[in-house]
């Protein structure tokens, strides 16, 4: 499918090149290209602002503009930014901020900083997070991006400018007064970011590289643009695959005419059902044996969803691979919809799993994946004799993950005839013994590359194209690259599970006594994650308060709309929303302070979680008890920083229309699934006394690279970057489970810890035999180096040489596995300040701020920036995102213009405080951060909404219109 080609002329980068292009080639197209791999897509209509340039200084959204169009302009992208040879300041700050997590989005807010700092060069807080709304981030919360242009613009001016340093406080003991720097009151109404508060007790341990706000390993390339995403690699002679989806909800195929598509130029395979095996799988990335059900195949004779998957092309390039899509014809047998879950449980509802070779279901008929149940104690008895018993119904809406990479990957024969699959994933190893069968390829035929990945949050902990990318490799023996647009994201991936929870609870003497929670899920059109989601929002919404007579029943329904999968919070955010807002519900209406309520029930340290046996994941779990948290020092902090009681009072009465509210909720999370994650690390020393870090764990954005290097460098008392880090390659990297269930830095950092203390033993020995010293014990390791009691010193690179090359030759290396038997929580308090609109029912929000219990910092940089991040992910989860379908299961706002998710210029103040502890079986006392902070918003933005209109709203997400009903509602009654 030609199109016509004319030559334009650019200057890029400062060079003037001659350009052959097609006339309607984007910008963007045009310069990927030609291998400037720093522009990005990550959306279908100009919505999400990463291809943004610059043209003739002034920043432009790449996709939107014709190649053509551009002709005789001046385009600048990341590539052209050093200034000779060197890092440019921009980028520099960028980097020092901490202001890159997952990297996708920084070139185009580096490019947009320039341009704002060309014509502003002191640009006040409100200037820069205009200058940045149009690029949208789903990793930072947008609170370093800020930090990072303040900074780059006072390198810019000259000006002196301080290092990324947090606040770093002795813990008071609980009778002592705490002592908060007075910026962190917020007296003044600012959104200036600043850096967090680490609170120590006085018994922890000290360190030299744990606890230090180290750069990231992989900061700087991703500063340069360098080409290190999936999409970057362009093979010689790659297709380009694509996938026809299903406009119906619910329909079988009757037949599918492929004839006009297969003998179209530059076609080279079209697949359906009728060429593949009939393998049945379930396509959540999760440890062997993956729960049931199997209820999916490759490519099916039947739709369960607007956005299935229908049939697969190859071909030469992007527009030929859609037209022949448009070629295909399918006859659909139309079928009934159910897009309730409540509805689709009933008799007579559609049956969308009718088939007969899926088994696991619970009960296909009435279209329940999962019927759970769990339960300990007396609860009868206990809601007999209790002396008030209460209830609350709360709706929690499906939300999409938004990462803005997209989901893509390419599919090649290496040279030993091994099929390679480089994918934006969070579970290479998983990916590679899930998709062997679904192939008709033995694992050891396989191998997964994990490059950088622009965000996942769950929704890369799945199999999504890598099956049928690998199928139209093995059908025409040629490279394929696959990528979903942002419309299949929203109908052909995953999301958050939509959950309707509801809580009875029996009260005692003001004590939590009994509880049942029976909770529907709703999981789409396929039930990867169906179980553990729910089980996981069971068990963390029934143990926060830990009563010790508790039921949980849970019903997980298919309905036909997109499956639900995982997203950080998995379960655990929804139920932990309920149970905070009954508890608030409940204490106003017994007359109690809530916060001395909550602390009066909450989990304590030395208690059992009650259901952590009956309520394992997936399974039967394990025992668990609560050996660290620092709660009450949580909530404490955030008393005293936002000014709670007063201002409490103070929101008393208000009659005016914009009314304040602040509000309060805790929360806990887990790290890692007891007794069944499992990670490894390989460490090794090279010749100069550095050395290579390999490790399955999978860094989604988080810094675990960086984490888990400092893990490493603690042990042998070297600087970070004496460590070479590897991370994900199935061939050459040890095993990990992947990036999900909070367990990197938990059960990976176990790992490298064990490597790195073999290493450090395998050094002193060889050290001894240098020294010809009797005890290795008493050598002592420190600044690269050894040193023995009586003075001599040996370098690590004089020891490395004599290992590699002279006495006793070996290689120094290592190899640990770690899992554990505990999943110890994090705990957390989180804060909202919100001013309610009475008239519109529009909240804005002022302040979030978490207190968070993580165990230790290991990183207070990267440790930040994810609970930042989390907040604003759960501010979109409870303002504005919901996934939308009519009564025939089309979706109403599959793209990133209807479907909105947070924006820079409409962020609050988010500040972050650590309250440090030590936990036994952590790496260096550390427990798990990235997803305990998404679970305190939404609780605590109901509790300020509460605070300024008296009123309890029970459904998420609180839209304009839903407030504004529910004002007047309230009014009628």
């Amino acid at each position: 499918m030609e199109t016509a080609k004319v030559e334009i002329n650019l200057t890029i980068n400062n060079i003037p090149r001659k350009l052959l292009v097609g006339v309607e080639d984007s910008l963007l197209t045009v310069l990927r290209h030609y291998s400037y791999f720093s522009v990005k897509s990550g959306c279908d209509d100009g919505s999400c602002g990463v291809c943004t340039v610059l043209q003739d200084g002034k920043p432009i959204l790449s996709c939107k503009i014709k190649a053509v169009d551009a002709n005789g302009t001046e385009i600048t992208t990341l590539e052209g930014l050093k200034q000779n040879a060197e890092i440019h300041p921009i980028q520099q700050a960028f980097i020092d901020s901490s202001a890159i997590q997952c990297g996708y989005c920084t070139p185009a807010r580096i490019l947009s900083t320039k341009a704002l700092l060309d014509e502003h060069p002191n640009p006040t807080d409100d200037e820069i997070r205009k200058a940045m709304n149009h690029v949208l981030c789903r990793c930072t919360g947008y609170v370093r991006v800020v930090d990072a242009v303040h900074r780059s613009a006072a390198v810019l001016r000259g000006d002196k400018v301080e290092s990324f340093v947090p606040f770093e406080l002795r813990l008071p003991e609980h009778d002592e007064i705490i002592k908060l720097p007075e910026v962190f009151y917020r007296r003044d109404g600012s959104r200036k970011p600043l850096p967090p508060i680490v609170f120590t007790p006085d018994s922890m341990e000290k360190t030299q590289v744990i606890g230090k706000p180290e750069i990231k390993v992989d900061a700087k390339k991703l500063a340069l643009g360098r080409p290190v995403f999936t999409d970057d690699l362009h093979l010689d002679g790659m297709l380009y695959g694509s996938l026809l989806t299903s406009p119906h909800a619910h329909a079988r195929i009757r037949n599918i005419d492929t004839s006009k598509a297969r003998a179209f130029p530059g076609v080279h395979s079209v697949l359906t059902h009728k060429d593949i095996s009939r393998i049945k799988y379930a396509s959540g990335g999760q440890s062997y044996p993956q729960p049931l059900p199997y209820d999916q195949v490759s490519l099916d004779n039947k739709v369960r969803h607007v956005g299935d998957r229908v049939a697969i092309v190859a071909a030469e390039t992007p527009e030929i691979a859609q037209h022949a899509l448009d070629l295909i014809k399918v006859d659909y047998e139309i079928l009934p919809v159910v897009v309730d879950p409540e509805i689709a449980m009933k008799d007579g509802a559609p049956v969308i799993h009718d088939e007969a070779d899926t088994e696991g279901i619970y009960n296909a008929q009435l279209n329940i994946v999962h019927h759970i149940e769990a339960e300990v104690g007396d609860l009868e008895t206990s809601f007999t004799e209790a002396d008030h018993i209460f209830e609350g119904s709360y709706r929690t809406p499906k939300q999409q993950q938004v990462h803005l990479e997209p989901h893509v990957c390419i599919t090649y024969w290496d040279e030993d005839d091994r099929l390679t699959i480089r994918t934006s994933t969070q579970v290479p190893f998983h990916i590679r013994r899930m998709v062997a069968p679904l192939i008709g390829l033995p694992v050891k035929k396989i191998r997964v590359i994990k490059p950088r990945i622009g965000g996942g949050f769950g929704n890369k902990q799945e199999l999504i194209l890598e099956d049928l990318c690998a199928l139209l490799t093995l059908e025409t023996n040629r490279p394929v690259r696959m990528e979903y647009t942002r419309t299949q994201e929203f109908t052909s991936s995953r999301s958050r599970h939509a959950n309707i929870i509801n809580y009875k609870l029996g009260v005692k003497e003001n004590k939590i006594t009994a509880a049942s929670l029976y909770l529907i899920g709703d999981t789409g059109a396929y039930g990867a994650h169906a179980l553990t989601v729910n089980m996981v929002g069971g068990f963390k919404g029934l143990t926060l308060y830990n009563p010790p007579n508790s039921k949980f029943v849970s019903d997980v329904a298919y309905t036909n709309t997109p499956p639900a999968g995982a997203f950080r919070g998995y379960g655990a955010m929804q139920c932990q929303f309920g149970i905070e807002v009954l508890m608030e519900e409940i204490a106003e209406k017994l007359g109690l302070d809530v916060v001395k309520f909550k602390r009066d029930n909450w989990l304590k340290v030395g208690e059992t979680m009650h259901l952590s046996k009956a309520l394992g994941e997936g399974r039967e779990g394990k025992e668990q008890i609560l050996y660290t948290s620092a709660l009450d020092q949580c909530v404490d902090i955030g008393l005293q920083a936002t000014d709670f009681y007063t201002k409490r009072k103070e929101h008393n009465n208000q009659n005016d229309r914009y009314r304040k509210g602040i509000g309060m909720a805790v929360v806990m999370h887990g790290s890692g699934i007891a007794d069944l994650d499992m990670a490894a690390a390989t460490l090794k020393m090279n010749d100069d006394g550095s050395f290579n870090l390999l490790m399955g764990a999978t860094d989604l954005g988080t810094g675990s690279d960086t984490i888990l290097a400092q893990i490493a460098a603690e042990v042998l008392k070297i600087p970070l970057d004496d460590l070479i880090v590897y991370s994900s390659d199935t061939d050459f990297t040890p095993f990990d489970k992947g990036a999900y269930a909070s367990s990197t830095t938990y059960i990976s950092g176990g790992a490298v810890q064990k490597a790195a203390l073999k290493v450090k033993e395998q050094i002193l020995d060889h050290a001894a035999l240098m020294f010809d010293y009797p005890n290795s014990k008493e050598l002592k390791l420190e600044n690269r180096q050894v040193r023995s009691p009586d003075g001599r010193i040996f370098s690590f690179a004089e020891i490395a040489l004599s290992s590699l090359h002279q006495q006793d030759q070996h290689q120094i290396i290592a190899t640990e596995s770690h899992k554990s038997p505990l999943s110890p929580p994090p705990t957390a308090a989180q804060f909202a300040e919100i001013v309610v609109d009475t008239k519109t029912g529009k909240i804005s929000v002022d302040r979030l701020l978490m207190v968070v219990d993580c165990g230790r910092v290991i990183n207070p940089a990267t440790a930040t920036g994810q609970v930042e991040g989390g907040m604003a992910q759960a501010l979109g989860f409870t303002l504005d995102e919901e996934m939308l379908f009519d009564q025939e299961g089309q979706p109403l706002n599959p793209n990133l213009r209807q479907y909105k998710i947070p924006r820079a210029a409409e962020m609050p103040a988010m500040d972050v405080v650590f309250v440090q502890t030590d936990e036994p079986s952590g790496p260096y006392g550390a427990k798990s951060v990235s997803e305990i902070s998404i679970d305190g918003v939404a609780p605590a933005i109901a509790s300020a909404v509460h605070d300024a209109i008296g009123i309890w709203i029970r459904e998420l997400p609180y839209k304009p219109d839903r407030v504004k009903l529910a004002i007047e509602q309230n009014k009628q009654e």
